[in-house]
């Protein structure tokens, strides 16, 4: 089997809503002139988001970011813990990569400290000088597991991830969990509703 590098929020934990409402609110708070701003960003990290705002604005909007994550609940998807429990079982290298920042993922570290475990590696985005769609996420987490990119699945939820996924080399499965099932089907090798539908697809 091959190695599994996972993208976090809309593929493990249930908190896609919860951003494009906040990013929603927050365009209107902050007008960019994009249509759809809240999807369009879906995938990027914090520092290409703030790129959209007047640097006027930015720290304002940085301070709202912080105490969003900072209160935020992860919920994780029905079976994500049992999925990756049994590729461990199966000694399966598994990485997370996440745009997500420091502060962010030790909140998620604080409200579910076994995930951890699960993982050979962890990315962030405070480890990566290019964001999705850029693959150099994915390259990292492919080195850190001794594996070559060809080697892995990737699993994603959004456009800009898929695109890293495949911009690295390697076979991207995409979760309809966020976007419709056909902008997913365009760009991944193979698609399916959630990681419950992935996790029956293997055990």
């Amino acid at each position: 089997m091959k190695s599994f590098l996972f993208d976090l929020d809309g593929v493990l934990i249930d908190s896609e809503g919860l951003y494009t409402r906040f990013w929603a609110e927050t365009e209107k708070e902050f007008p960019t002139g994009i249509d759809n701003f809240a999807t369009v960003i879906k995938g990027t990290n914090l520092k290409s988001i703030m790129n959209y705002f007047s640097e006027e604005d930015r720290p304002k909007i940085l301070a709202k970011i912080y105490e969003f994550d900072s209160n935020l609940t992860y919920e994780p998807f029905p079976d994500a813990e049992n999925f990756l429990r049994f590729l461990k079982s199966k000694n399966v290298k598994t990485a997370l990569v996440t745009s997500s920042n420091t502060e962010k993922m030790d909140q998620f570290h604080k409200v579910l400290p076994s995930f951890r475990s699960y993982f050979d590696v962890i990315i962030d985005g405070s480890m990566v000088s290019r964001g999705k769609p850029d693959p150099e996420g994915y390259l990292l987490a492919a080195k850190a597991i001794g594996e070559k990119p060809e080697n892995c699945i990737v699993v994603e939820d959004s456009l800009q991830g898929i695109m890293a996924g495949k911009n690295a080399g390697a076979e991207v499965w995409g979760l309809y969990t966020t976007l419709p099932r056909e902008v997913i089907a365009e760009q991944a090798d193979r698609i399916f509703q959630n990681i419950s539908e992935v996790y029956a697809s293997l055990a």
